[in-house]
């Protein structure tokens, strides 16, 4: 099996860190929370410090009315631009400890690192880890908790399950049985979410030990590929490669969206739905391909007791214009949709090939007019910025265009 020096190196509540340093706290003493937006009670939590954790059991995904009414807790709106930045320095931070080719960003707080042929400059692997959590702590004022693993997947679950608790924790293969297969529920392990958990359930799985004794090809028969995966990885077994490509190239465009209200008017729904088209052609348009399959995703209310739709259709011929895939989620929605509260929506353009392979259509003379239109588009608003071109239901009120143009990923720079 890979036995290398893996570590998992995870920010401690990492929005509500940055923002208490910026404000003089102390991450780990204050009582503060991110939101999204201070002015909306029904705002959610972005981010709560360890303390705000503990003593008022508020964590990410509550919403801002549920905090309670206490002069120790501070509220604070997102600064995603500060948290960028933050992160930025942190990747540069362990670049002074390894090449940048043994750094693998896995989100905005949490990063893979590959410490070998470093033991003569640092030492064991646990000796690096004590070096570098005091150097981001000294040069940032944030803490930190790191998980050692002999690869990517026990680096993780090790950080999940010891570290974030010890603050470091190293797992080897001769932990697994002990530390590994005792997990349960299942979606306790990193890879396996809540909808995954639901069927092994089903299938009397439990625990991870459990999905480890359970017949590889009966899993693989339910789950494909993935079966055999997740019954190696109920092993600890992990063959990923540091830093390596799930697939070469990207294979599909989506733009997804949580709404910031419930929509419950069809022409409102509609006019987000255009604006989400245009935001995925566009992708599509920047990396010179087309798709010939539209899938839409609609969302419903929690006041509709949730669920919703995921479908597709493929057409004819690739493209990358917006009408062309507005039109196809149009035909979706007037088919599936069934007047509910809408609260998520996705639109996806897969299947796609290079921009040059489409195919003139007789009964189609403006096809590529309206793709040159697409293009020229793209180049204005590149040059003078995202909302220096609108369609007109960007300015209505279910338009959500202007108002995100304001956010970085989703939030407030």
């Amino acid at each position: 099996m890979p036995n290398k020096k893996i570590l998992c190196i995870d920010m401690k509540s990492f929005f509500a860190s940055c923002a208490a340093v910026e404000l003089g706290l102390n991450p780990l003493e204050c009582y503060l929370a991110v939101v999204s937006d201070t002015k909306r009670q029904g705002s959610v939590i972005l981010a709560a410090s360890p303390r705000l954790k503990k003593e008022f059991g508020i964590r990410t995904g509550n919403r801002l009315f549920e905090v309670p009414k206490h002069s120790k807790i501070r509220i604070v709106n997102a600064s995603m631009s500060n948290y960028l930045k933050r992160s930025i320095e942190i990747s540069q931070l362990l670049n002074e400890f390894v090449p940048i080719e043994a750094i693998h960003p896995y989100s905005i707080d949490e990063s893979f690192v590959c410490l070998d042929g470093t033991e003569r400059l640092w030492g064991t692997a646990g000796e690096a880890a004590v070096l570098i959590r005091n150097r981001i702590l000294q040069q940032t004022g944030l803490p930190s908790a790191v998980g050692i693993g002999p690869n990517m997947l026990l680096a993780k679950c090790c950080l999940d399950l010891d570290a974030k608790i010890d603050g470091i924790a190293e797992w080897t293969y001769g932990d697994v049985q002990k530390k590994l297969w005792s997990v349960t529920p299942l979606s306790k392990m990193w890879g396996i979410g809540s909808r995954l958990e639901s069927t092994l359930n089903r299938m009397g799985i439990v625990s991870v030990g459990q999905l480890a004794r359970y017949n590889r090809e009966l899993l693989e028969k339910k789950f494909g590929v993935m079966g055999a995966q997740l019954y190696y990885h109920a092993w600890g077994i992990d063959y990923s490669e540091l830093g390596a490509p799930n697939m070469q190239g990207q294979v599909s465009y989506a733009k997804g969206q949580v709404l910031l209200r419930d929509y419950n008017d069809t022409k409102e729904i509609k006019h987000v739905l255009l604006e989400m088209c245009e935001e995925v052609a566009r992708r599509a348009r920047q990396a010179g391909k087309a798709g010939r399959t539209v899938s839409l995703g609609v969302g419903y209310s929690k006041t509709e007791g949730a669920g919703g739709f995921h479908r597709s259709k493929t057409i004819d011929a690739p493209t990358n214009v917006t009408m062309d895939i507005y039109h196809v989620c149009l035909e979706l929605f007037a088919k599936f949709y069934r007047h509910q509260t809408v609260r998520k929506l996705s639109v996806t353009l897969s299947n796609t090939c290079d921009d040059n392979q489409y195919q003139l259509n007789l009964f189609d003379s403006g096809y590529e007019k309206r793709r040159k239109l697409g293009y020229a588009m793209d180049q204005i608003r590149e040059k003078y910025g995202s909302t220096a071109l609108l369609r007109a239901v960007s300015y209505t009120k279910g338009g959500t265009a202007i108002e995100r143009s304001k956010l970085l990923g989703g939030h407030q720079a």
